[in-house]
């Protein structure tokens, strides 16, 4: 049992982990086309990234190789002749159950201490990564603005020694309205030594720039030089152009989520409720001595026995008509004023929330992937013992499924413990709760050698629903008959 799963298991889980970097690499291609990077950084990337995609690929390969593997022997006849041989289909199973649990634990560990710090230093790189100044290439026959304030026109070039035909460059460096551009027969483009800027030579060309704008500061007129224009028969550029690739320090992202194991996960979440709590309780002390009722009230301060407390209407009634609209501008302004504090409590009241759910949403997470890895074997297991499947075909087709089933409902869970629609631990043990009871139903069914899958059965079935309702249809007519 153990050769068979083990030998499926390491397959399955090898193609579903290059069909998940698959995706994670298309999703950041514009991040790694075109920047130039050294192979030992592509290679640290991609290793990084198979780390990131291990929780999702692990269940699937537990669930597809489980299915294979008892679908295999419910082909061969094998649990069938175990069965008969008195062995019951929990006994078949507790080699596997022994290790499923084992790579359940390990999977835990691996979440706990191997994916923060994968995680850092993953997207540590991406930020480089996205930072870094794209590997120069102008194309000919059209507009290229990859230099950051330039936009570049060239015409046609020569691959053998890189000159540069009928340019055409304007320079929005200092703004729109201060434009410069330039047209050349032909130049060169290199880049310094330092790999810090770029020098741009051009030959034979003429330059015209917008001088409003220093006229009208230097001279304070209404007269105006609209432009300069300027023959040159050679010009040098230089420009601020870095090709240099530098990392991101780690540290930026060492209060991140995804940078924490448990022990650190709950040490955040403990501070940051309990400065949320004393946050909450000094603004409601504030509001309510100060704010009350739109008025500034001072506690030292004792009205005397003989003043008697006047309703709004009261005092309003004594005043004149100018005296009425100053009161009301100025409790208009006051309540603006508080709505205006209010909101600002509530958005810093939310920051702290929205960290509490974070990092609760990653503790949970690092336990949910344990789980889904029994889930899924008591899932698979089973079911291949009932449809008696190997190979490729049917099981793929089911894993498949069950696994769309499984990201559907634990994305939604996540969705709603993000936004606090739902409380965190629902949200993250939503599809844990679906699909164990799925879990629980197919392994009764197995080990009670159910029909559940049996074409046969579900034929049967279906004529005798038909026939209860052309039954009913027949005494129905009858009745309209009589």
């Amino acid at each position: 049992m153990l050769k068979n799963f083990l030998g499926l298991f390491l397959m399955t889980f090898a193609i579903c982990i290059f069909i998940l970097l698959m995706q994670f690499v298309w999703m950041h291609l514009t991040d790694l086309v075109g920047k130039g990077v050294e192979v030992s950084v592509l290679a640290e990337f991609f290793i990084y990234a198979v780390i990131s995609v291990v929780p999702l690929a692990l269940p699937l390969a537990i669930l597809l190789a489980s299915l294979m593997t008892f679908g295999n022997m419910g082909e061969r006849f094998e649990l069938t002749a175990m069965k008969s041989a008195g062995i019951s289909l929990f006994r078949i199973m507790r080699s596997l159950t022994v290790t499923i649990a084992l790579i359940s634990v390990a999977a835990f560990f691996f979440s706990n201490y191997v994916m923060p710090i994968s995680q850092v230093k993953l997207w540590t790189l991406i930020f480089s990564l996205r930072r870094k100044s794209p590997e120069l290439d102008i194309p000919t026959g059209e507009f290229y603005d990859g230099i950051k304030g330039y936009t570049l026109y060239v015409r046609d070039k020569n691959p053998k020694n890189g000159t540069l035909y009928n340019l055409m460059i304007y320079d929005l460096s200092g703004g729109f309205k201060n434009a410069t551009v330039m047209v050349a027969d032909s130049g060169k483009l290199f880049i310094a030594d330092d790999n810090k800027f770029l020098m741009l030579y051009l030959y034979h060309g003429e330059s015209f720039e917008n001088l409003s704008q220093q006229q009208q500061r230097a001279t304070k007129t209404t007269e105006r030089i609209p432009y300069r224009r300027e023959t040159f028969t050679q010009k040098q550029i230089l420009i601020d152009f870095s090709t240099e690739f530098s990392r991101y320090d780690e540290s930026v992202l060492k209060d991140q989520h995804v940078s924490k194991d448990v022990a650190k996960l709950v040490h955040s979440i403990d501070s940051v409720h309990h400065l949320s709590i004393s946050r909450a309780n000094e603004q409601s002390r504030d509001m309510i001595g100060r704010h009350y009722l739109n008025r500034e009230r001072e506690p030292e301060r004792q009205l005397p026995e003989s003043d008697v407390m006047m309703s709004p209407d009261s005092v309003l009634q004594t005043m004149t008509l100018n005296q009425r609209r100053m009161a009301y501008n100025r409790a208009i302004d006051k309540a603006k004023q508080m709505r205006d504090q209010v909101e600002y409590n509530a958005i810093m009241l939310d920051e702290h929330q929205r960290y509490i759910r974070k990092h609760e949403v990653e503790l949970h997470r690092k336990f949910t992937l344990s789980f889904a890895c029994l889930i899924f074997f008591f899932i698979g297991a089973p079911l291949g013992a009932i449809i008696r499947k190997g190979g490729f075909g049917l099981p793929i087709i089911i894993s498949v499924v069950m696994f769309i089933i499984y990201y559907i409902i634990d994305n939604t869970g996540y969705k709603m413990a993000r936004e606090a629609i739902w409380p965190v631990w629902a949200g993250m043990w939503l599809s844990s709760a679906v699909l164990l009871p799925i879990g629980i139903f197919l392994t009764y069914k197995a080990a009670t050698d159910s029909t559940l899958l049996n074409q046969e059965v579900w034929i049967k079935y279906y004529e005798k629903i038909k026939g209860i309702i052309n039954s009913i249809f027949k005494r129905m007519k009858r009745r309209n008959l009589q």
